[in-house]
């Protein structure tokens, strides 16, 4: 059960390692992802140059990216709005109406469309259980807040069993 909902099925250093190549080679037309620590610093409001510059490469590529949080409509709006980059607010990953209404909006199948995040507890439970391929990047910021901090505990455990278990092949 640990590994069947809490193992992505890949790691990356950042949201960097994702390329549009990489991409299509599984297919992939749409991409959900979260917004702090994944994206940018939980308390970075705006987006930087670089990720910008990812965002128009995806969509150069035809690779449709939904913003999904769990954080408060103003948060997300304030990233999400100045880049025309669509976004649902207060999430409530890991179920699965968000993910199901992303991938509604952006008119795609389930199986065309990855979901990346920096969270066990949330991107990639509520990935894991909805039947999406997941991706587990390094949080981009070494702090959280209040209600992740709680999470990161849990999740240090969950990959702590991984390891002892021989179910994780990468280095954090």
């Amino acid at each position: 059960m640990l590994k069947k909902f809490f193992l992505p099925d890949e790691f990356v250093k950042d949201i960097f390692d994702i390329t549009p190549d990489k991409l299509r080679e599984r297919n992939v037309k749409g991409i959900i992802t979260d917004l702090d620590n994944t994206l940018v610093e939980w308390d970075r409001p705006s987006a930087t140059p670089r990720l910008i510059e990812w965002f128009a490469e995806m969509k150069e590529n035809g690779i449709k990216v939904t913003v999904v949080s769990n954080n408060n409509e103003k948060r997300v709006k304030i990233f999400s709005e100045p880049l025309g980059i669509p976004f649902i607010y207060k999430a409530r990953k890991p179920m699965g109406r968000a993910f199901r209404k992303a991938v509604k909006n952006m008119e795609l199948n389930k199986d065309d469309v990855v979901v990346i995040g920096d969270q066990l507890m949330t991107d990639v439970l509520g990935g894991n259980r909805h039947g999406y391929h997941t991706i587990l990047v390094v949080p981009v910021a070494s702090s959280d807040g209040f209600f992740t901090k709680f999470n990161r505990q849990i999740e240090r455990r969950i990959l702590s069993a991984l390891r002892r278990r021989g179910h994780i092949q990468w280095e954090e």
